[in-house]
């Protein structure tokens, strides 16, 4: 039909496609980039709001890939039903733990609802691959990523060089001095924020979306950032760089030798920073950060020796799926670490804890059989033509890079609990596990009708984006009890009203132990605060509330185990210890050793 003056002429299918691409891209960066560069933050959480901004934005973003028609929902098989089948059954263990070992109910619906969104987010992305719109899907994957990384790099600097410009709402102020922390407030959380975006930027290069001299520009702010923050995990990233590009010749030589180039670049930034350091008298965490006051572990090999106490003690059904702090902490361990650790910082060792080993060993089981696919895919790339095969050889192995990275990351840090960082691992993860054929593929009787599943994604993302938002509303209801406006309620209706939140009550429960002089008005809270995080003036309040209530041997078993934390804020509460008493008269609870045989579950 030939066009006609007077109508608008139609877009072209490259048009079209070009206007998907940027749509997807602007998504994926509300998605990635918004959560990671978002300061602002509302009591009790530091990082709530960002975890919220990228439930919120993933769900955007499968709501637009799975109503596109770009998608091909098959029935899970291979590597994708494996890990569909390990995060049921960790949604599983939440919910045993809720009914069976005193898991607050929302804790637990906290956790599931997120490993929830997680296999949506993962089956999309297969679906996605099975359609092979791979691709541009991963186009706007990097996309978000370098411009996050780039962003993030900025932060860095800024907080570094610049720190009296960190107001707390553009730009978070680093709790560490002289090192950055990016807006997600964590050096090692920055890290590996920008080991991806690396990744991202050489996929970008490789495949010509991105000029030699600004990949090697961006590159090298990457490396930069990685030095600022000092972190070790990113120090073991840039040598998984260097040996990606010993070992992988598929890839162009450009590409390896930039990837053979990050070790060299990273040194020179870390030489002249500690030599600019050194000259300036300025504080440089990278200048002293390998001595880490003598223990190169920061406290990790002392954690991983109590977990492995700990599995030794319960070894067939664990602590219970989110109780390991709660366990540690009430376990007698006279050398434990100082620190009050929520996490063993290695993935295994925390299944193993919380699930058991048999569990443990089935959820690593099926991880470690869909990683393996995932790798075989990323060095033989199966899709319907082979032209697309060879196109998407550079996605898959890029895909698996960014999965290798938070699996190392993993197993010293705990960052896949958090949402900005376990949603893009999904994504990733299913880009690679998609379009996989079976390991033998059978010839078909008959051809069968393909059925639609798209609908059930596209219900499941509207779930999640409502769920999300609600989310945030639910979490006001416990942020004007730390943070009230004006006019306020009291205080009391505030925590009352706190403790009917959905997710978020545990919070409510800690201000009710924490600011009441009556303790014995507030017993029930106990039973849900400790849950989320046992700390000093937690313990303290608990043990005195026990021994208020007459419950002497709980009450010093309590005081014992603060005793072994060796805290500072602990010091007033045992300096009646040391005051002279008349004779005849007994000490105060937390002076006298506990008689009786106690463990965590009595405290239940």
């Amino acid at each position: 039909m030939p066009n006609l003056p007077f109508l608008p002429s139609l877009p072209s299918s490259a048009d079209r496609a070009d206007q998907r691409d940027r749509l997807w891209a602007a998504t994926a960066c509300a998605a990635i980039a918004v959560p990671s560069l978002l300061a602002f933050n509302l009591p009790p959480s530091a990082t709530f709001l960002n975890q919220a901004a990228a439930l919120i934005g993933w769900a955007m973003l499968v709501l637009l890939l799975a109503a596109s028609g770009d998608v091909v929902a098959r029935r899970p098989r291979g590597g994708l039903a494996a890990v569909l089948g390990a995060l049921a059954l960790l949604a599983l263990a939440a919910v045993g733990s809720w009914q069976w070992a005193g898991l607050p109910s929302g804790l637990a619906l906290s956790a599931v609802a997120l490993i929830a969104a997680a296999a949506l987010v993962l089956w999309t992305a297969a679906a996605v691959a099975d359609a092979g719109r791979a691709t541009p899907a991963f186009q706007a994957f990097c996309i978000a990523l370098v411009v996050a990384g780039v962003l993030s790099a900025a932060v860095g600097l800024v907080q570094v060089f610049a720190p009296r410009w960190t107001d707390g709402s553009w730009i978070a102020a680093s709790a560490l001095p002289g090192r950055a922390s990016g807006n997600l407030r964590q050096p090692n959380h920055l890290s590996s924020l920008l080991l991806w975006a690396a990744v991202a930027g050489l996929w970008l290069f490789e495949t010509g979306r991105l000029r030699r001299n600004a990949a090697a520009v961006i590159g090298s702010l990457f490396m930069l950032g990685l030095v600022l923050s000092a972190s070790r995990t990113g120090t073991l990233g840039v040598l998984v760089l260097a040996l990606w590009g010993l070992l992988d010749r598929q890839r162009p030589r450009a590409v390896r030798g930039m990837l053979l180039l990050a070790p060299l670049v990273y040194a020179l930034w870390w030489t002249g920073l500690t030599w600019w350091a050194h000259e300036s008298h300025q504080v440089l965490g990278a200048a002293t950060r390998l001595s880490a006051d003598g223990d190169i572990s920061s406290s990790r090999f002392g954690i991983w020796s109590n977990t492995l106490a700990l599995i030794a003690q319960h070894p067939w059904l664990g602590v219970g799926f989110g109780e390991f702090n709660f366990a540690w902490s009430l376990t007698p361990f006279p050398h434990r670490p100082t620190a009050f650790f929520d996490h063993t910082h290695n993935l295994p060792l925390q299944f193993a804890v919380e699930l058991g080993l048999p569990l443990a060993v089935a959820v690593l089981g099926l991880l470690t059989y869909a990683l393996w696919r995932a790798w075989a895919g990323s060095r033989r790339p199966a899709a319907a033509a082979q032209g697309e095969a060879e196109r998407e050889a550079p996605l898959r192995r890029a895909a698996f890079m960014m999965l290798l990275m938070i699996v190392l990351h993993s197993q010293l840090e705990y960052p896949l609990w958090y949402a900005y960082f376990l949603l893009p691992t999904a994504f990733a993860f299913g880009l690679c596990l998609g379009g996989l054929p079976a390991l033998s593929e059978p010839a078909p009787a008959r051809v069968r009708a393909p059925v639609d599943r798209t609908r059930p994604l596209v219900l499941a993302a509207l779930l999640m984006l409502g769920g999300s938002v609600g989310s945030v509303f639910d979490y006001l209801r416990v942020v004007v009890i730390f943070s009230p406006s004006e006019p306020a309620a009291p205080l009391l209706q505030r925590i009352a009203d706190g403790q009917q939140s959905w997710f978020f009550a545990h919070h409510a429960d800690y201000a009710a132990v924490t600011t009441t002089d009556k303790l014995s008005t507030v017993m029930d809270s106990f039973n849900v605060a400790p849950h989320y995080l046992l700390d000093t003036r937690l313990m303290m309040t608990w043990a005195r509330a026990l021994a208020e209530a007459g419950d002497l041997p709980r009450a010093r078993f309590l005081a014992q185990r603060l005793v072994e934390f060796r805290n500072d804020d602990a010091k007033p509460f045992f300096e009646p210890c040391n005051e002279p008493r008349a004779a005849g008269v007994e000490p105060p609870f937390q002076c006298v050793l506990a008689s009786d045989a106690m463990d965590y579950r009595d405290f239940r």
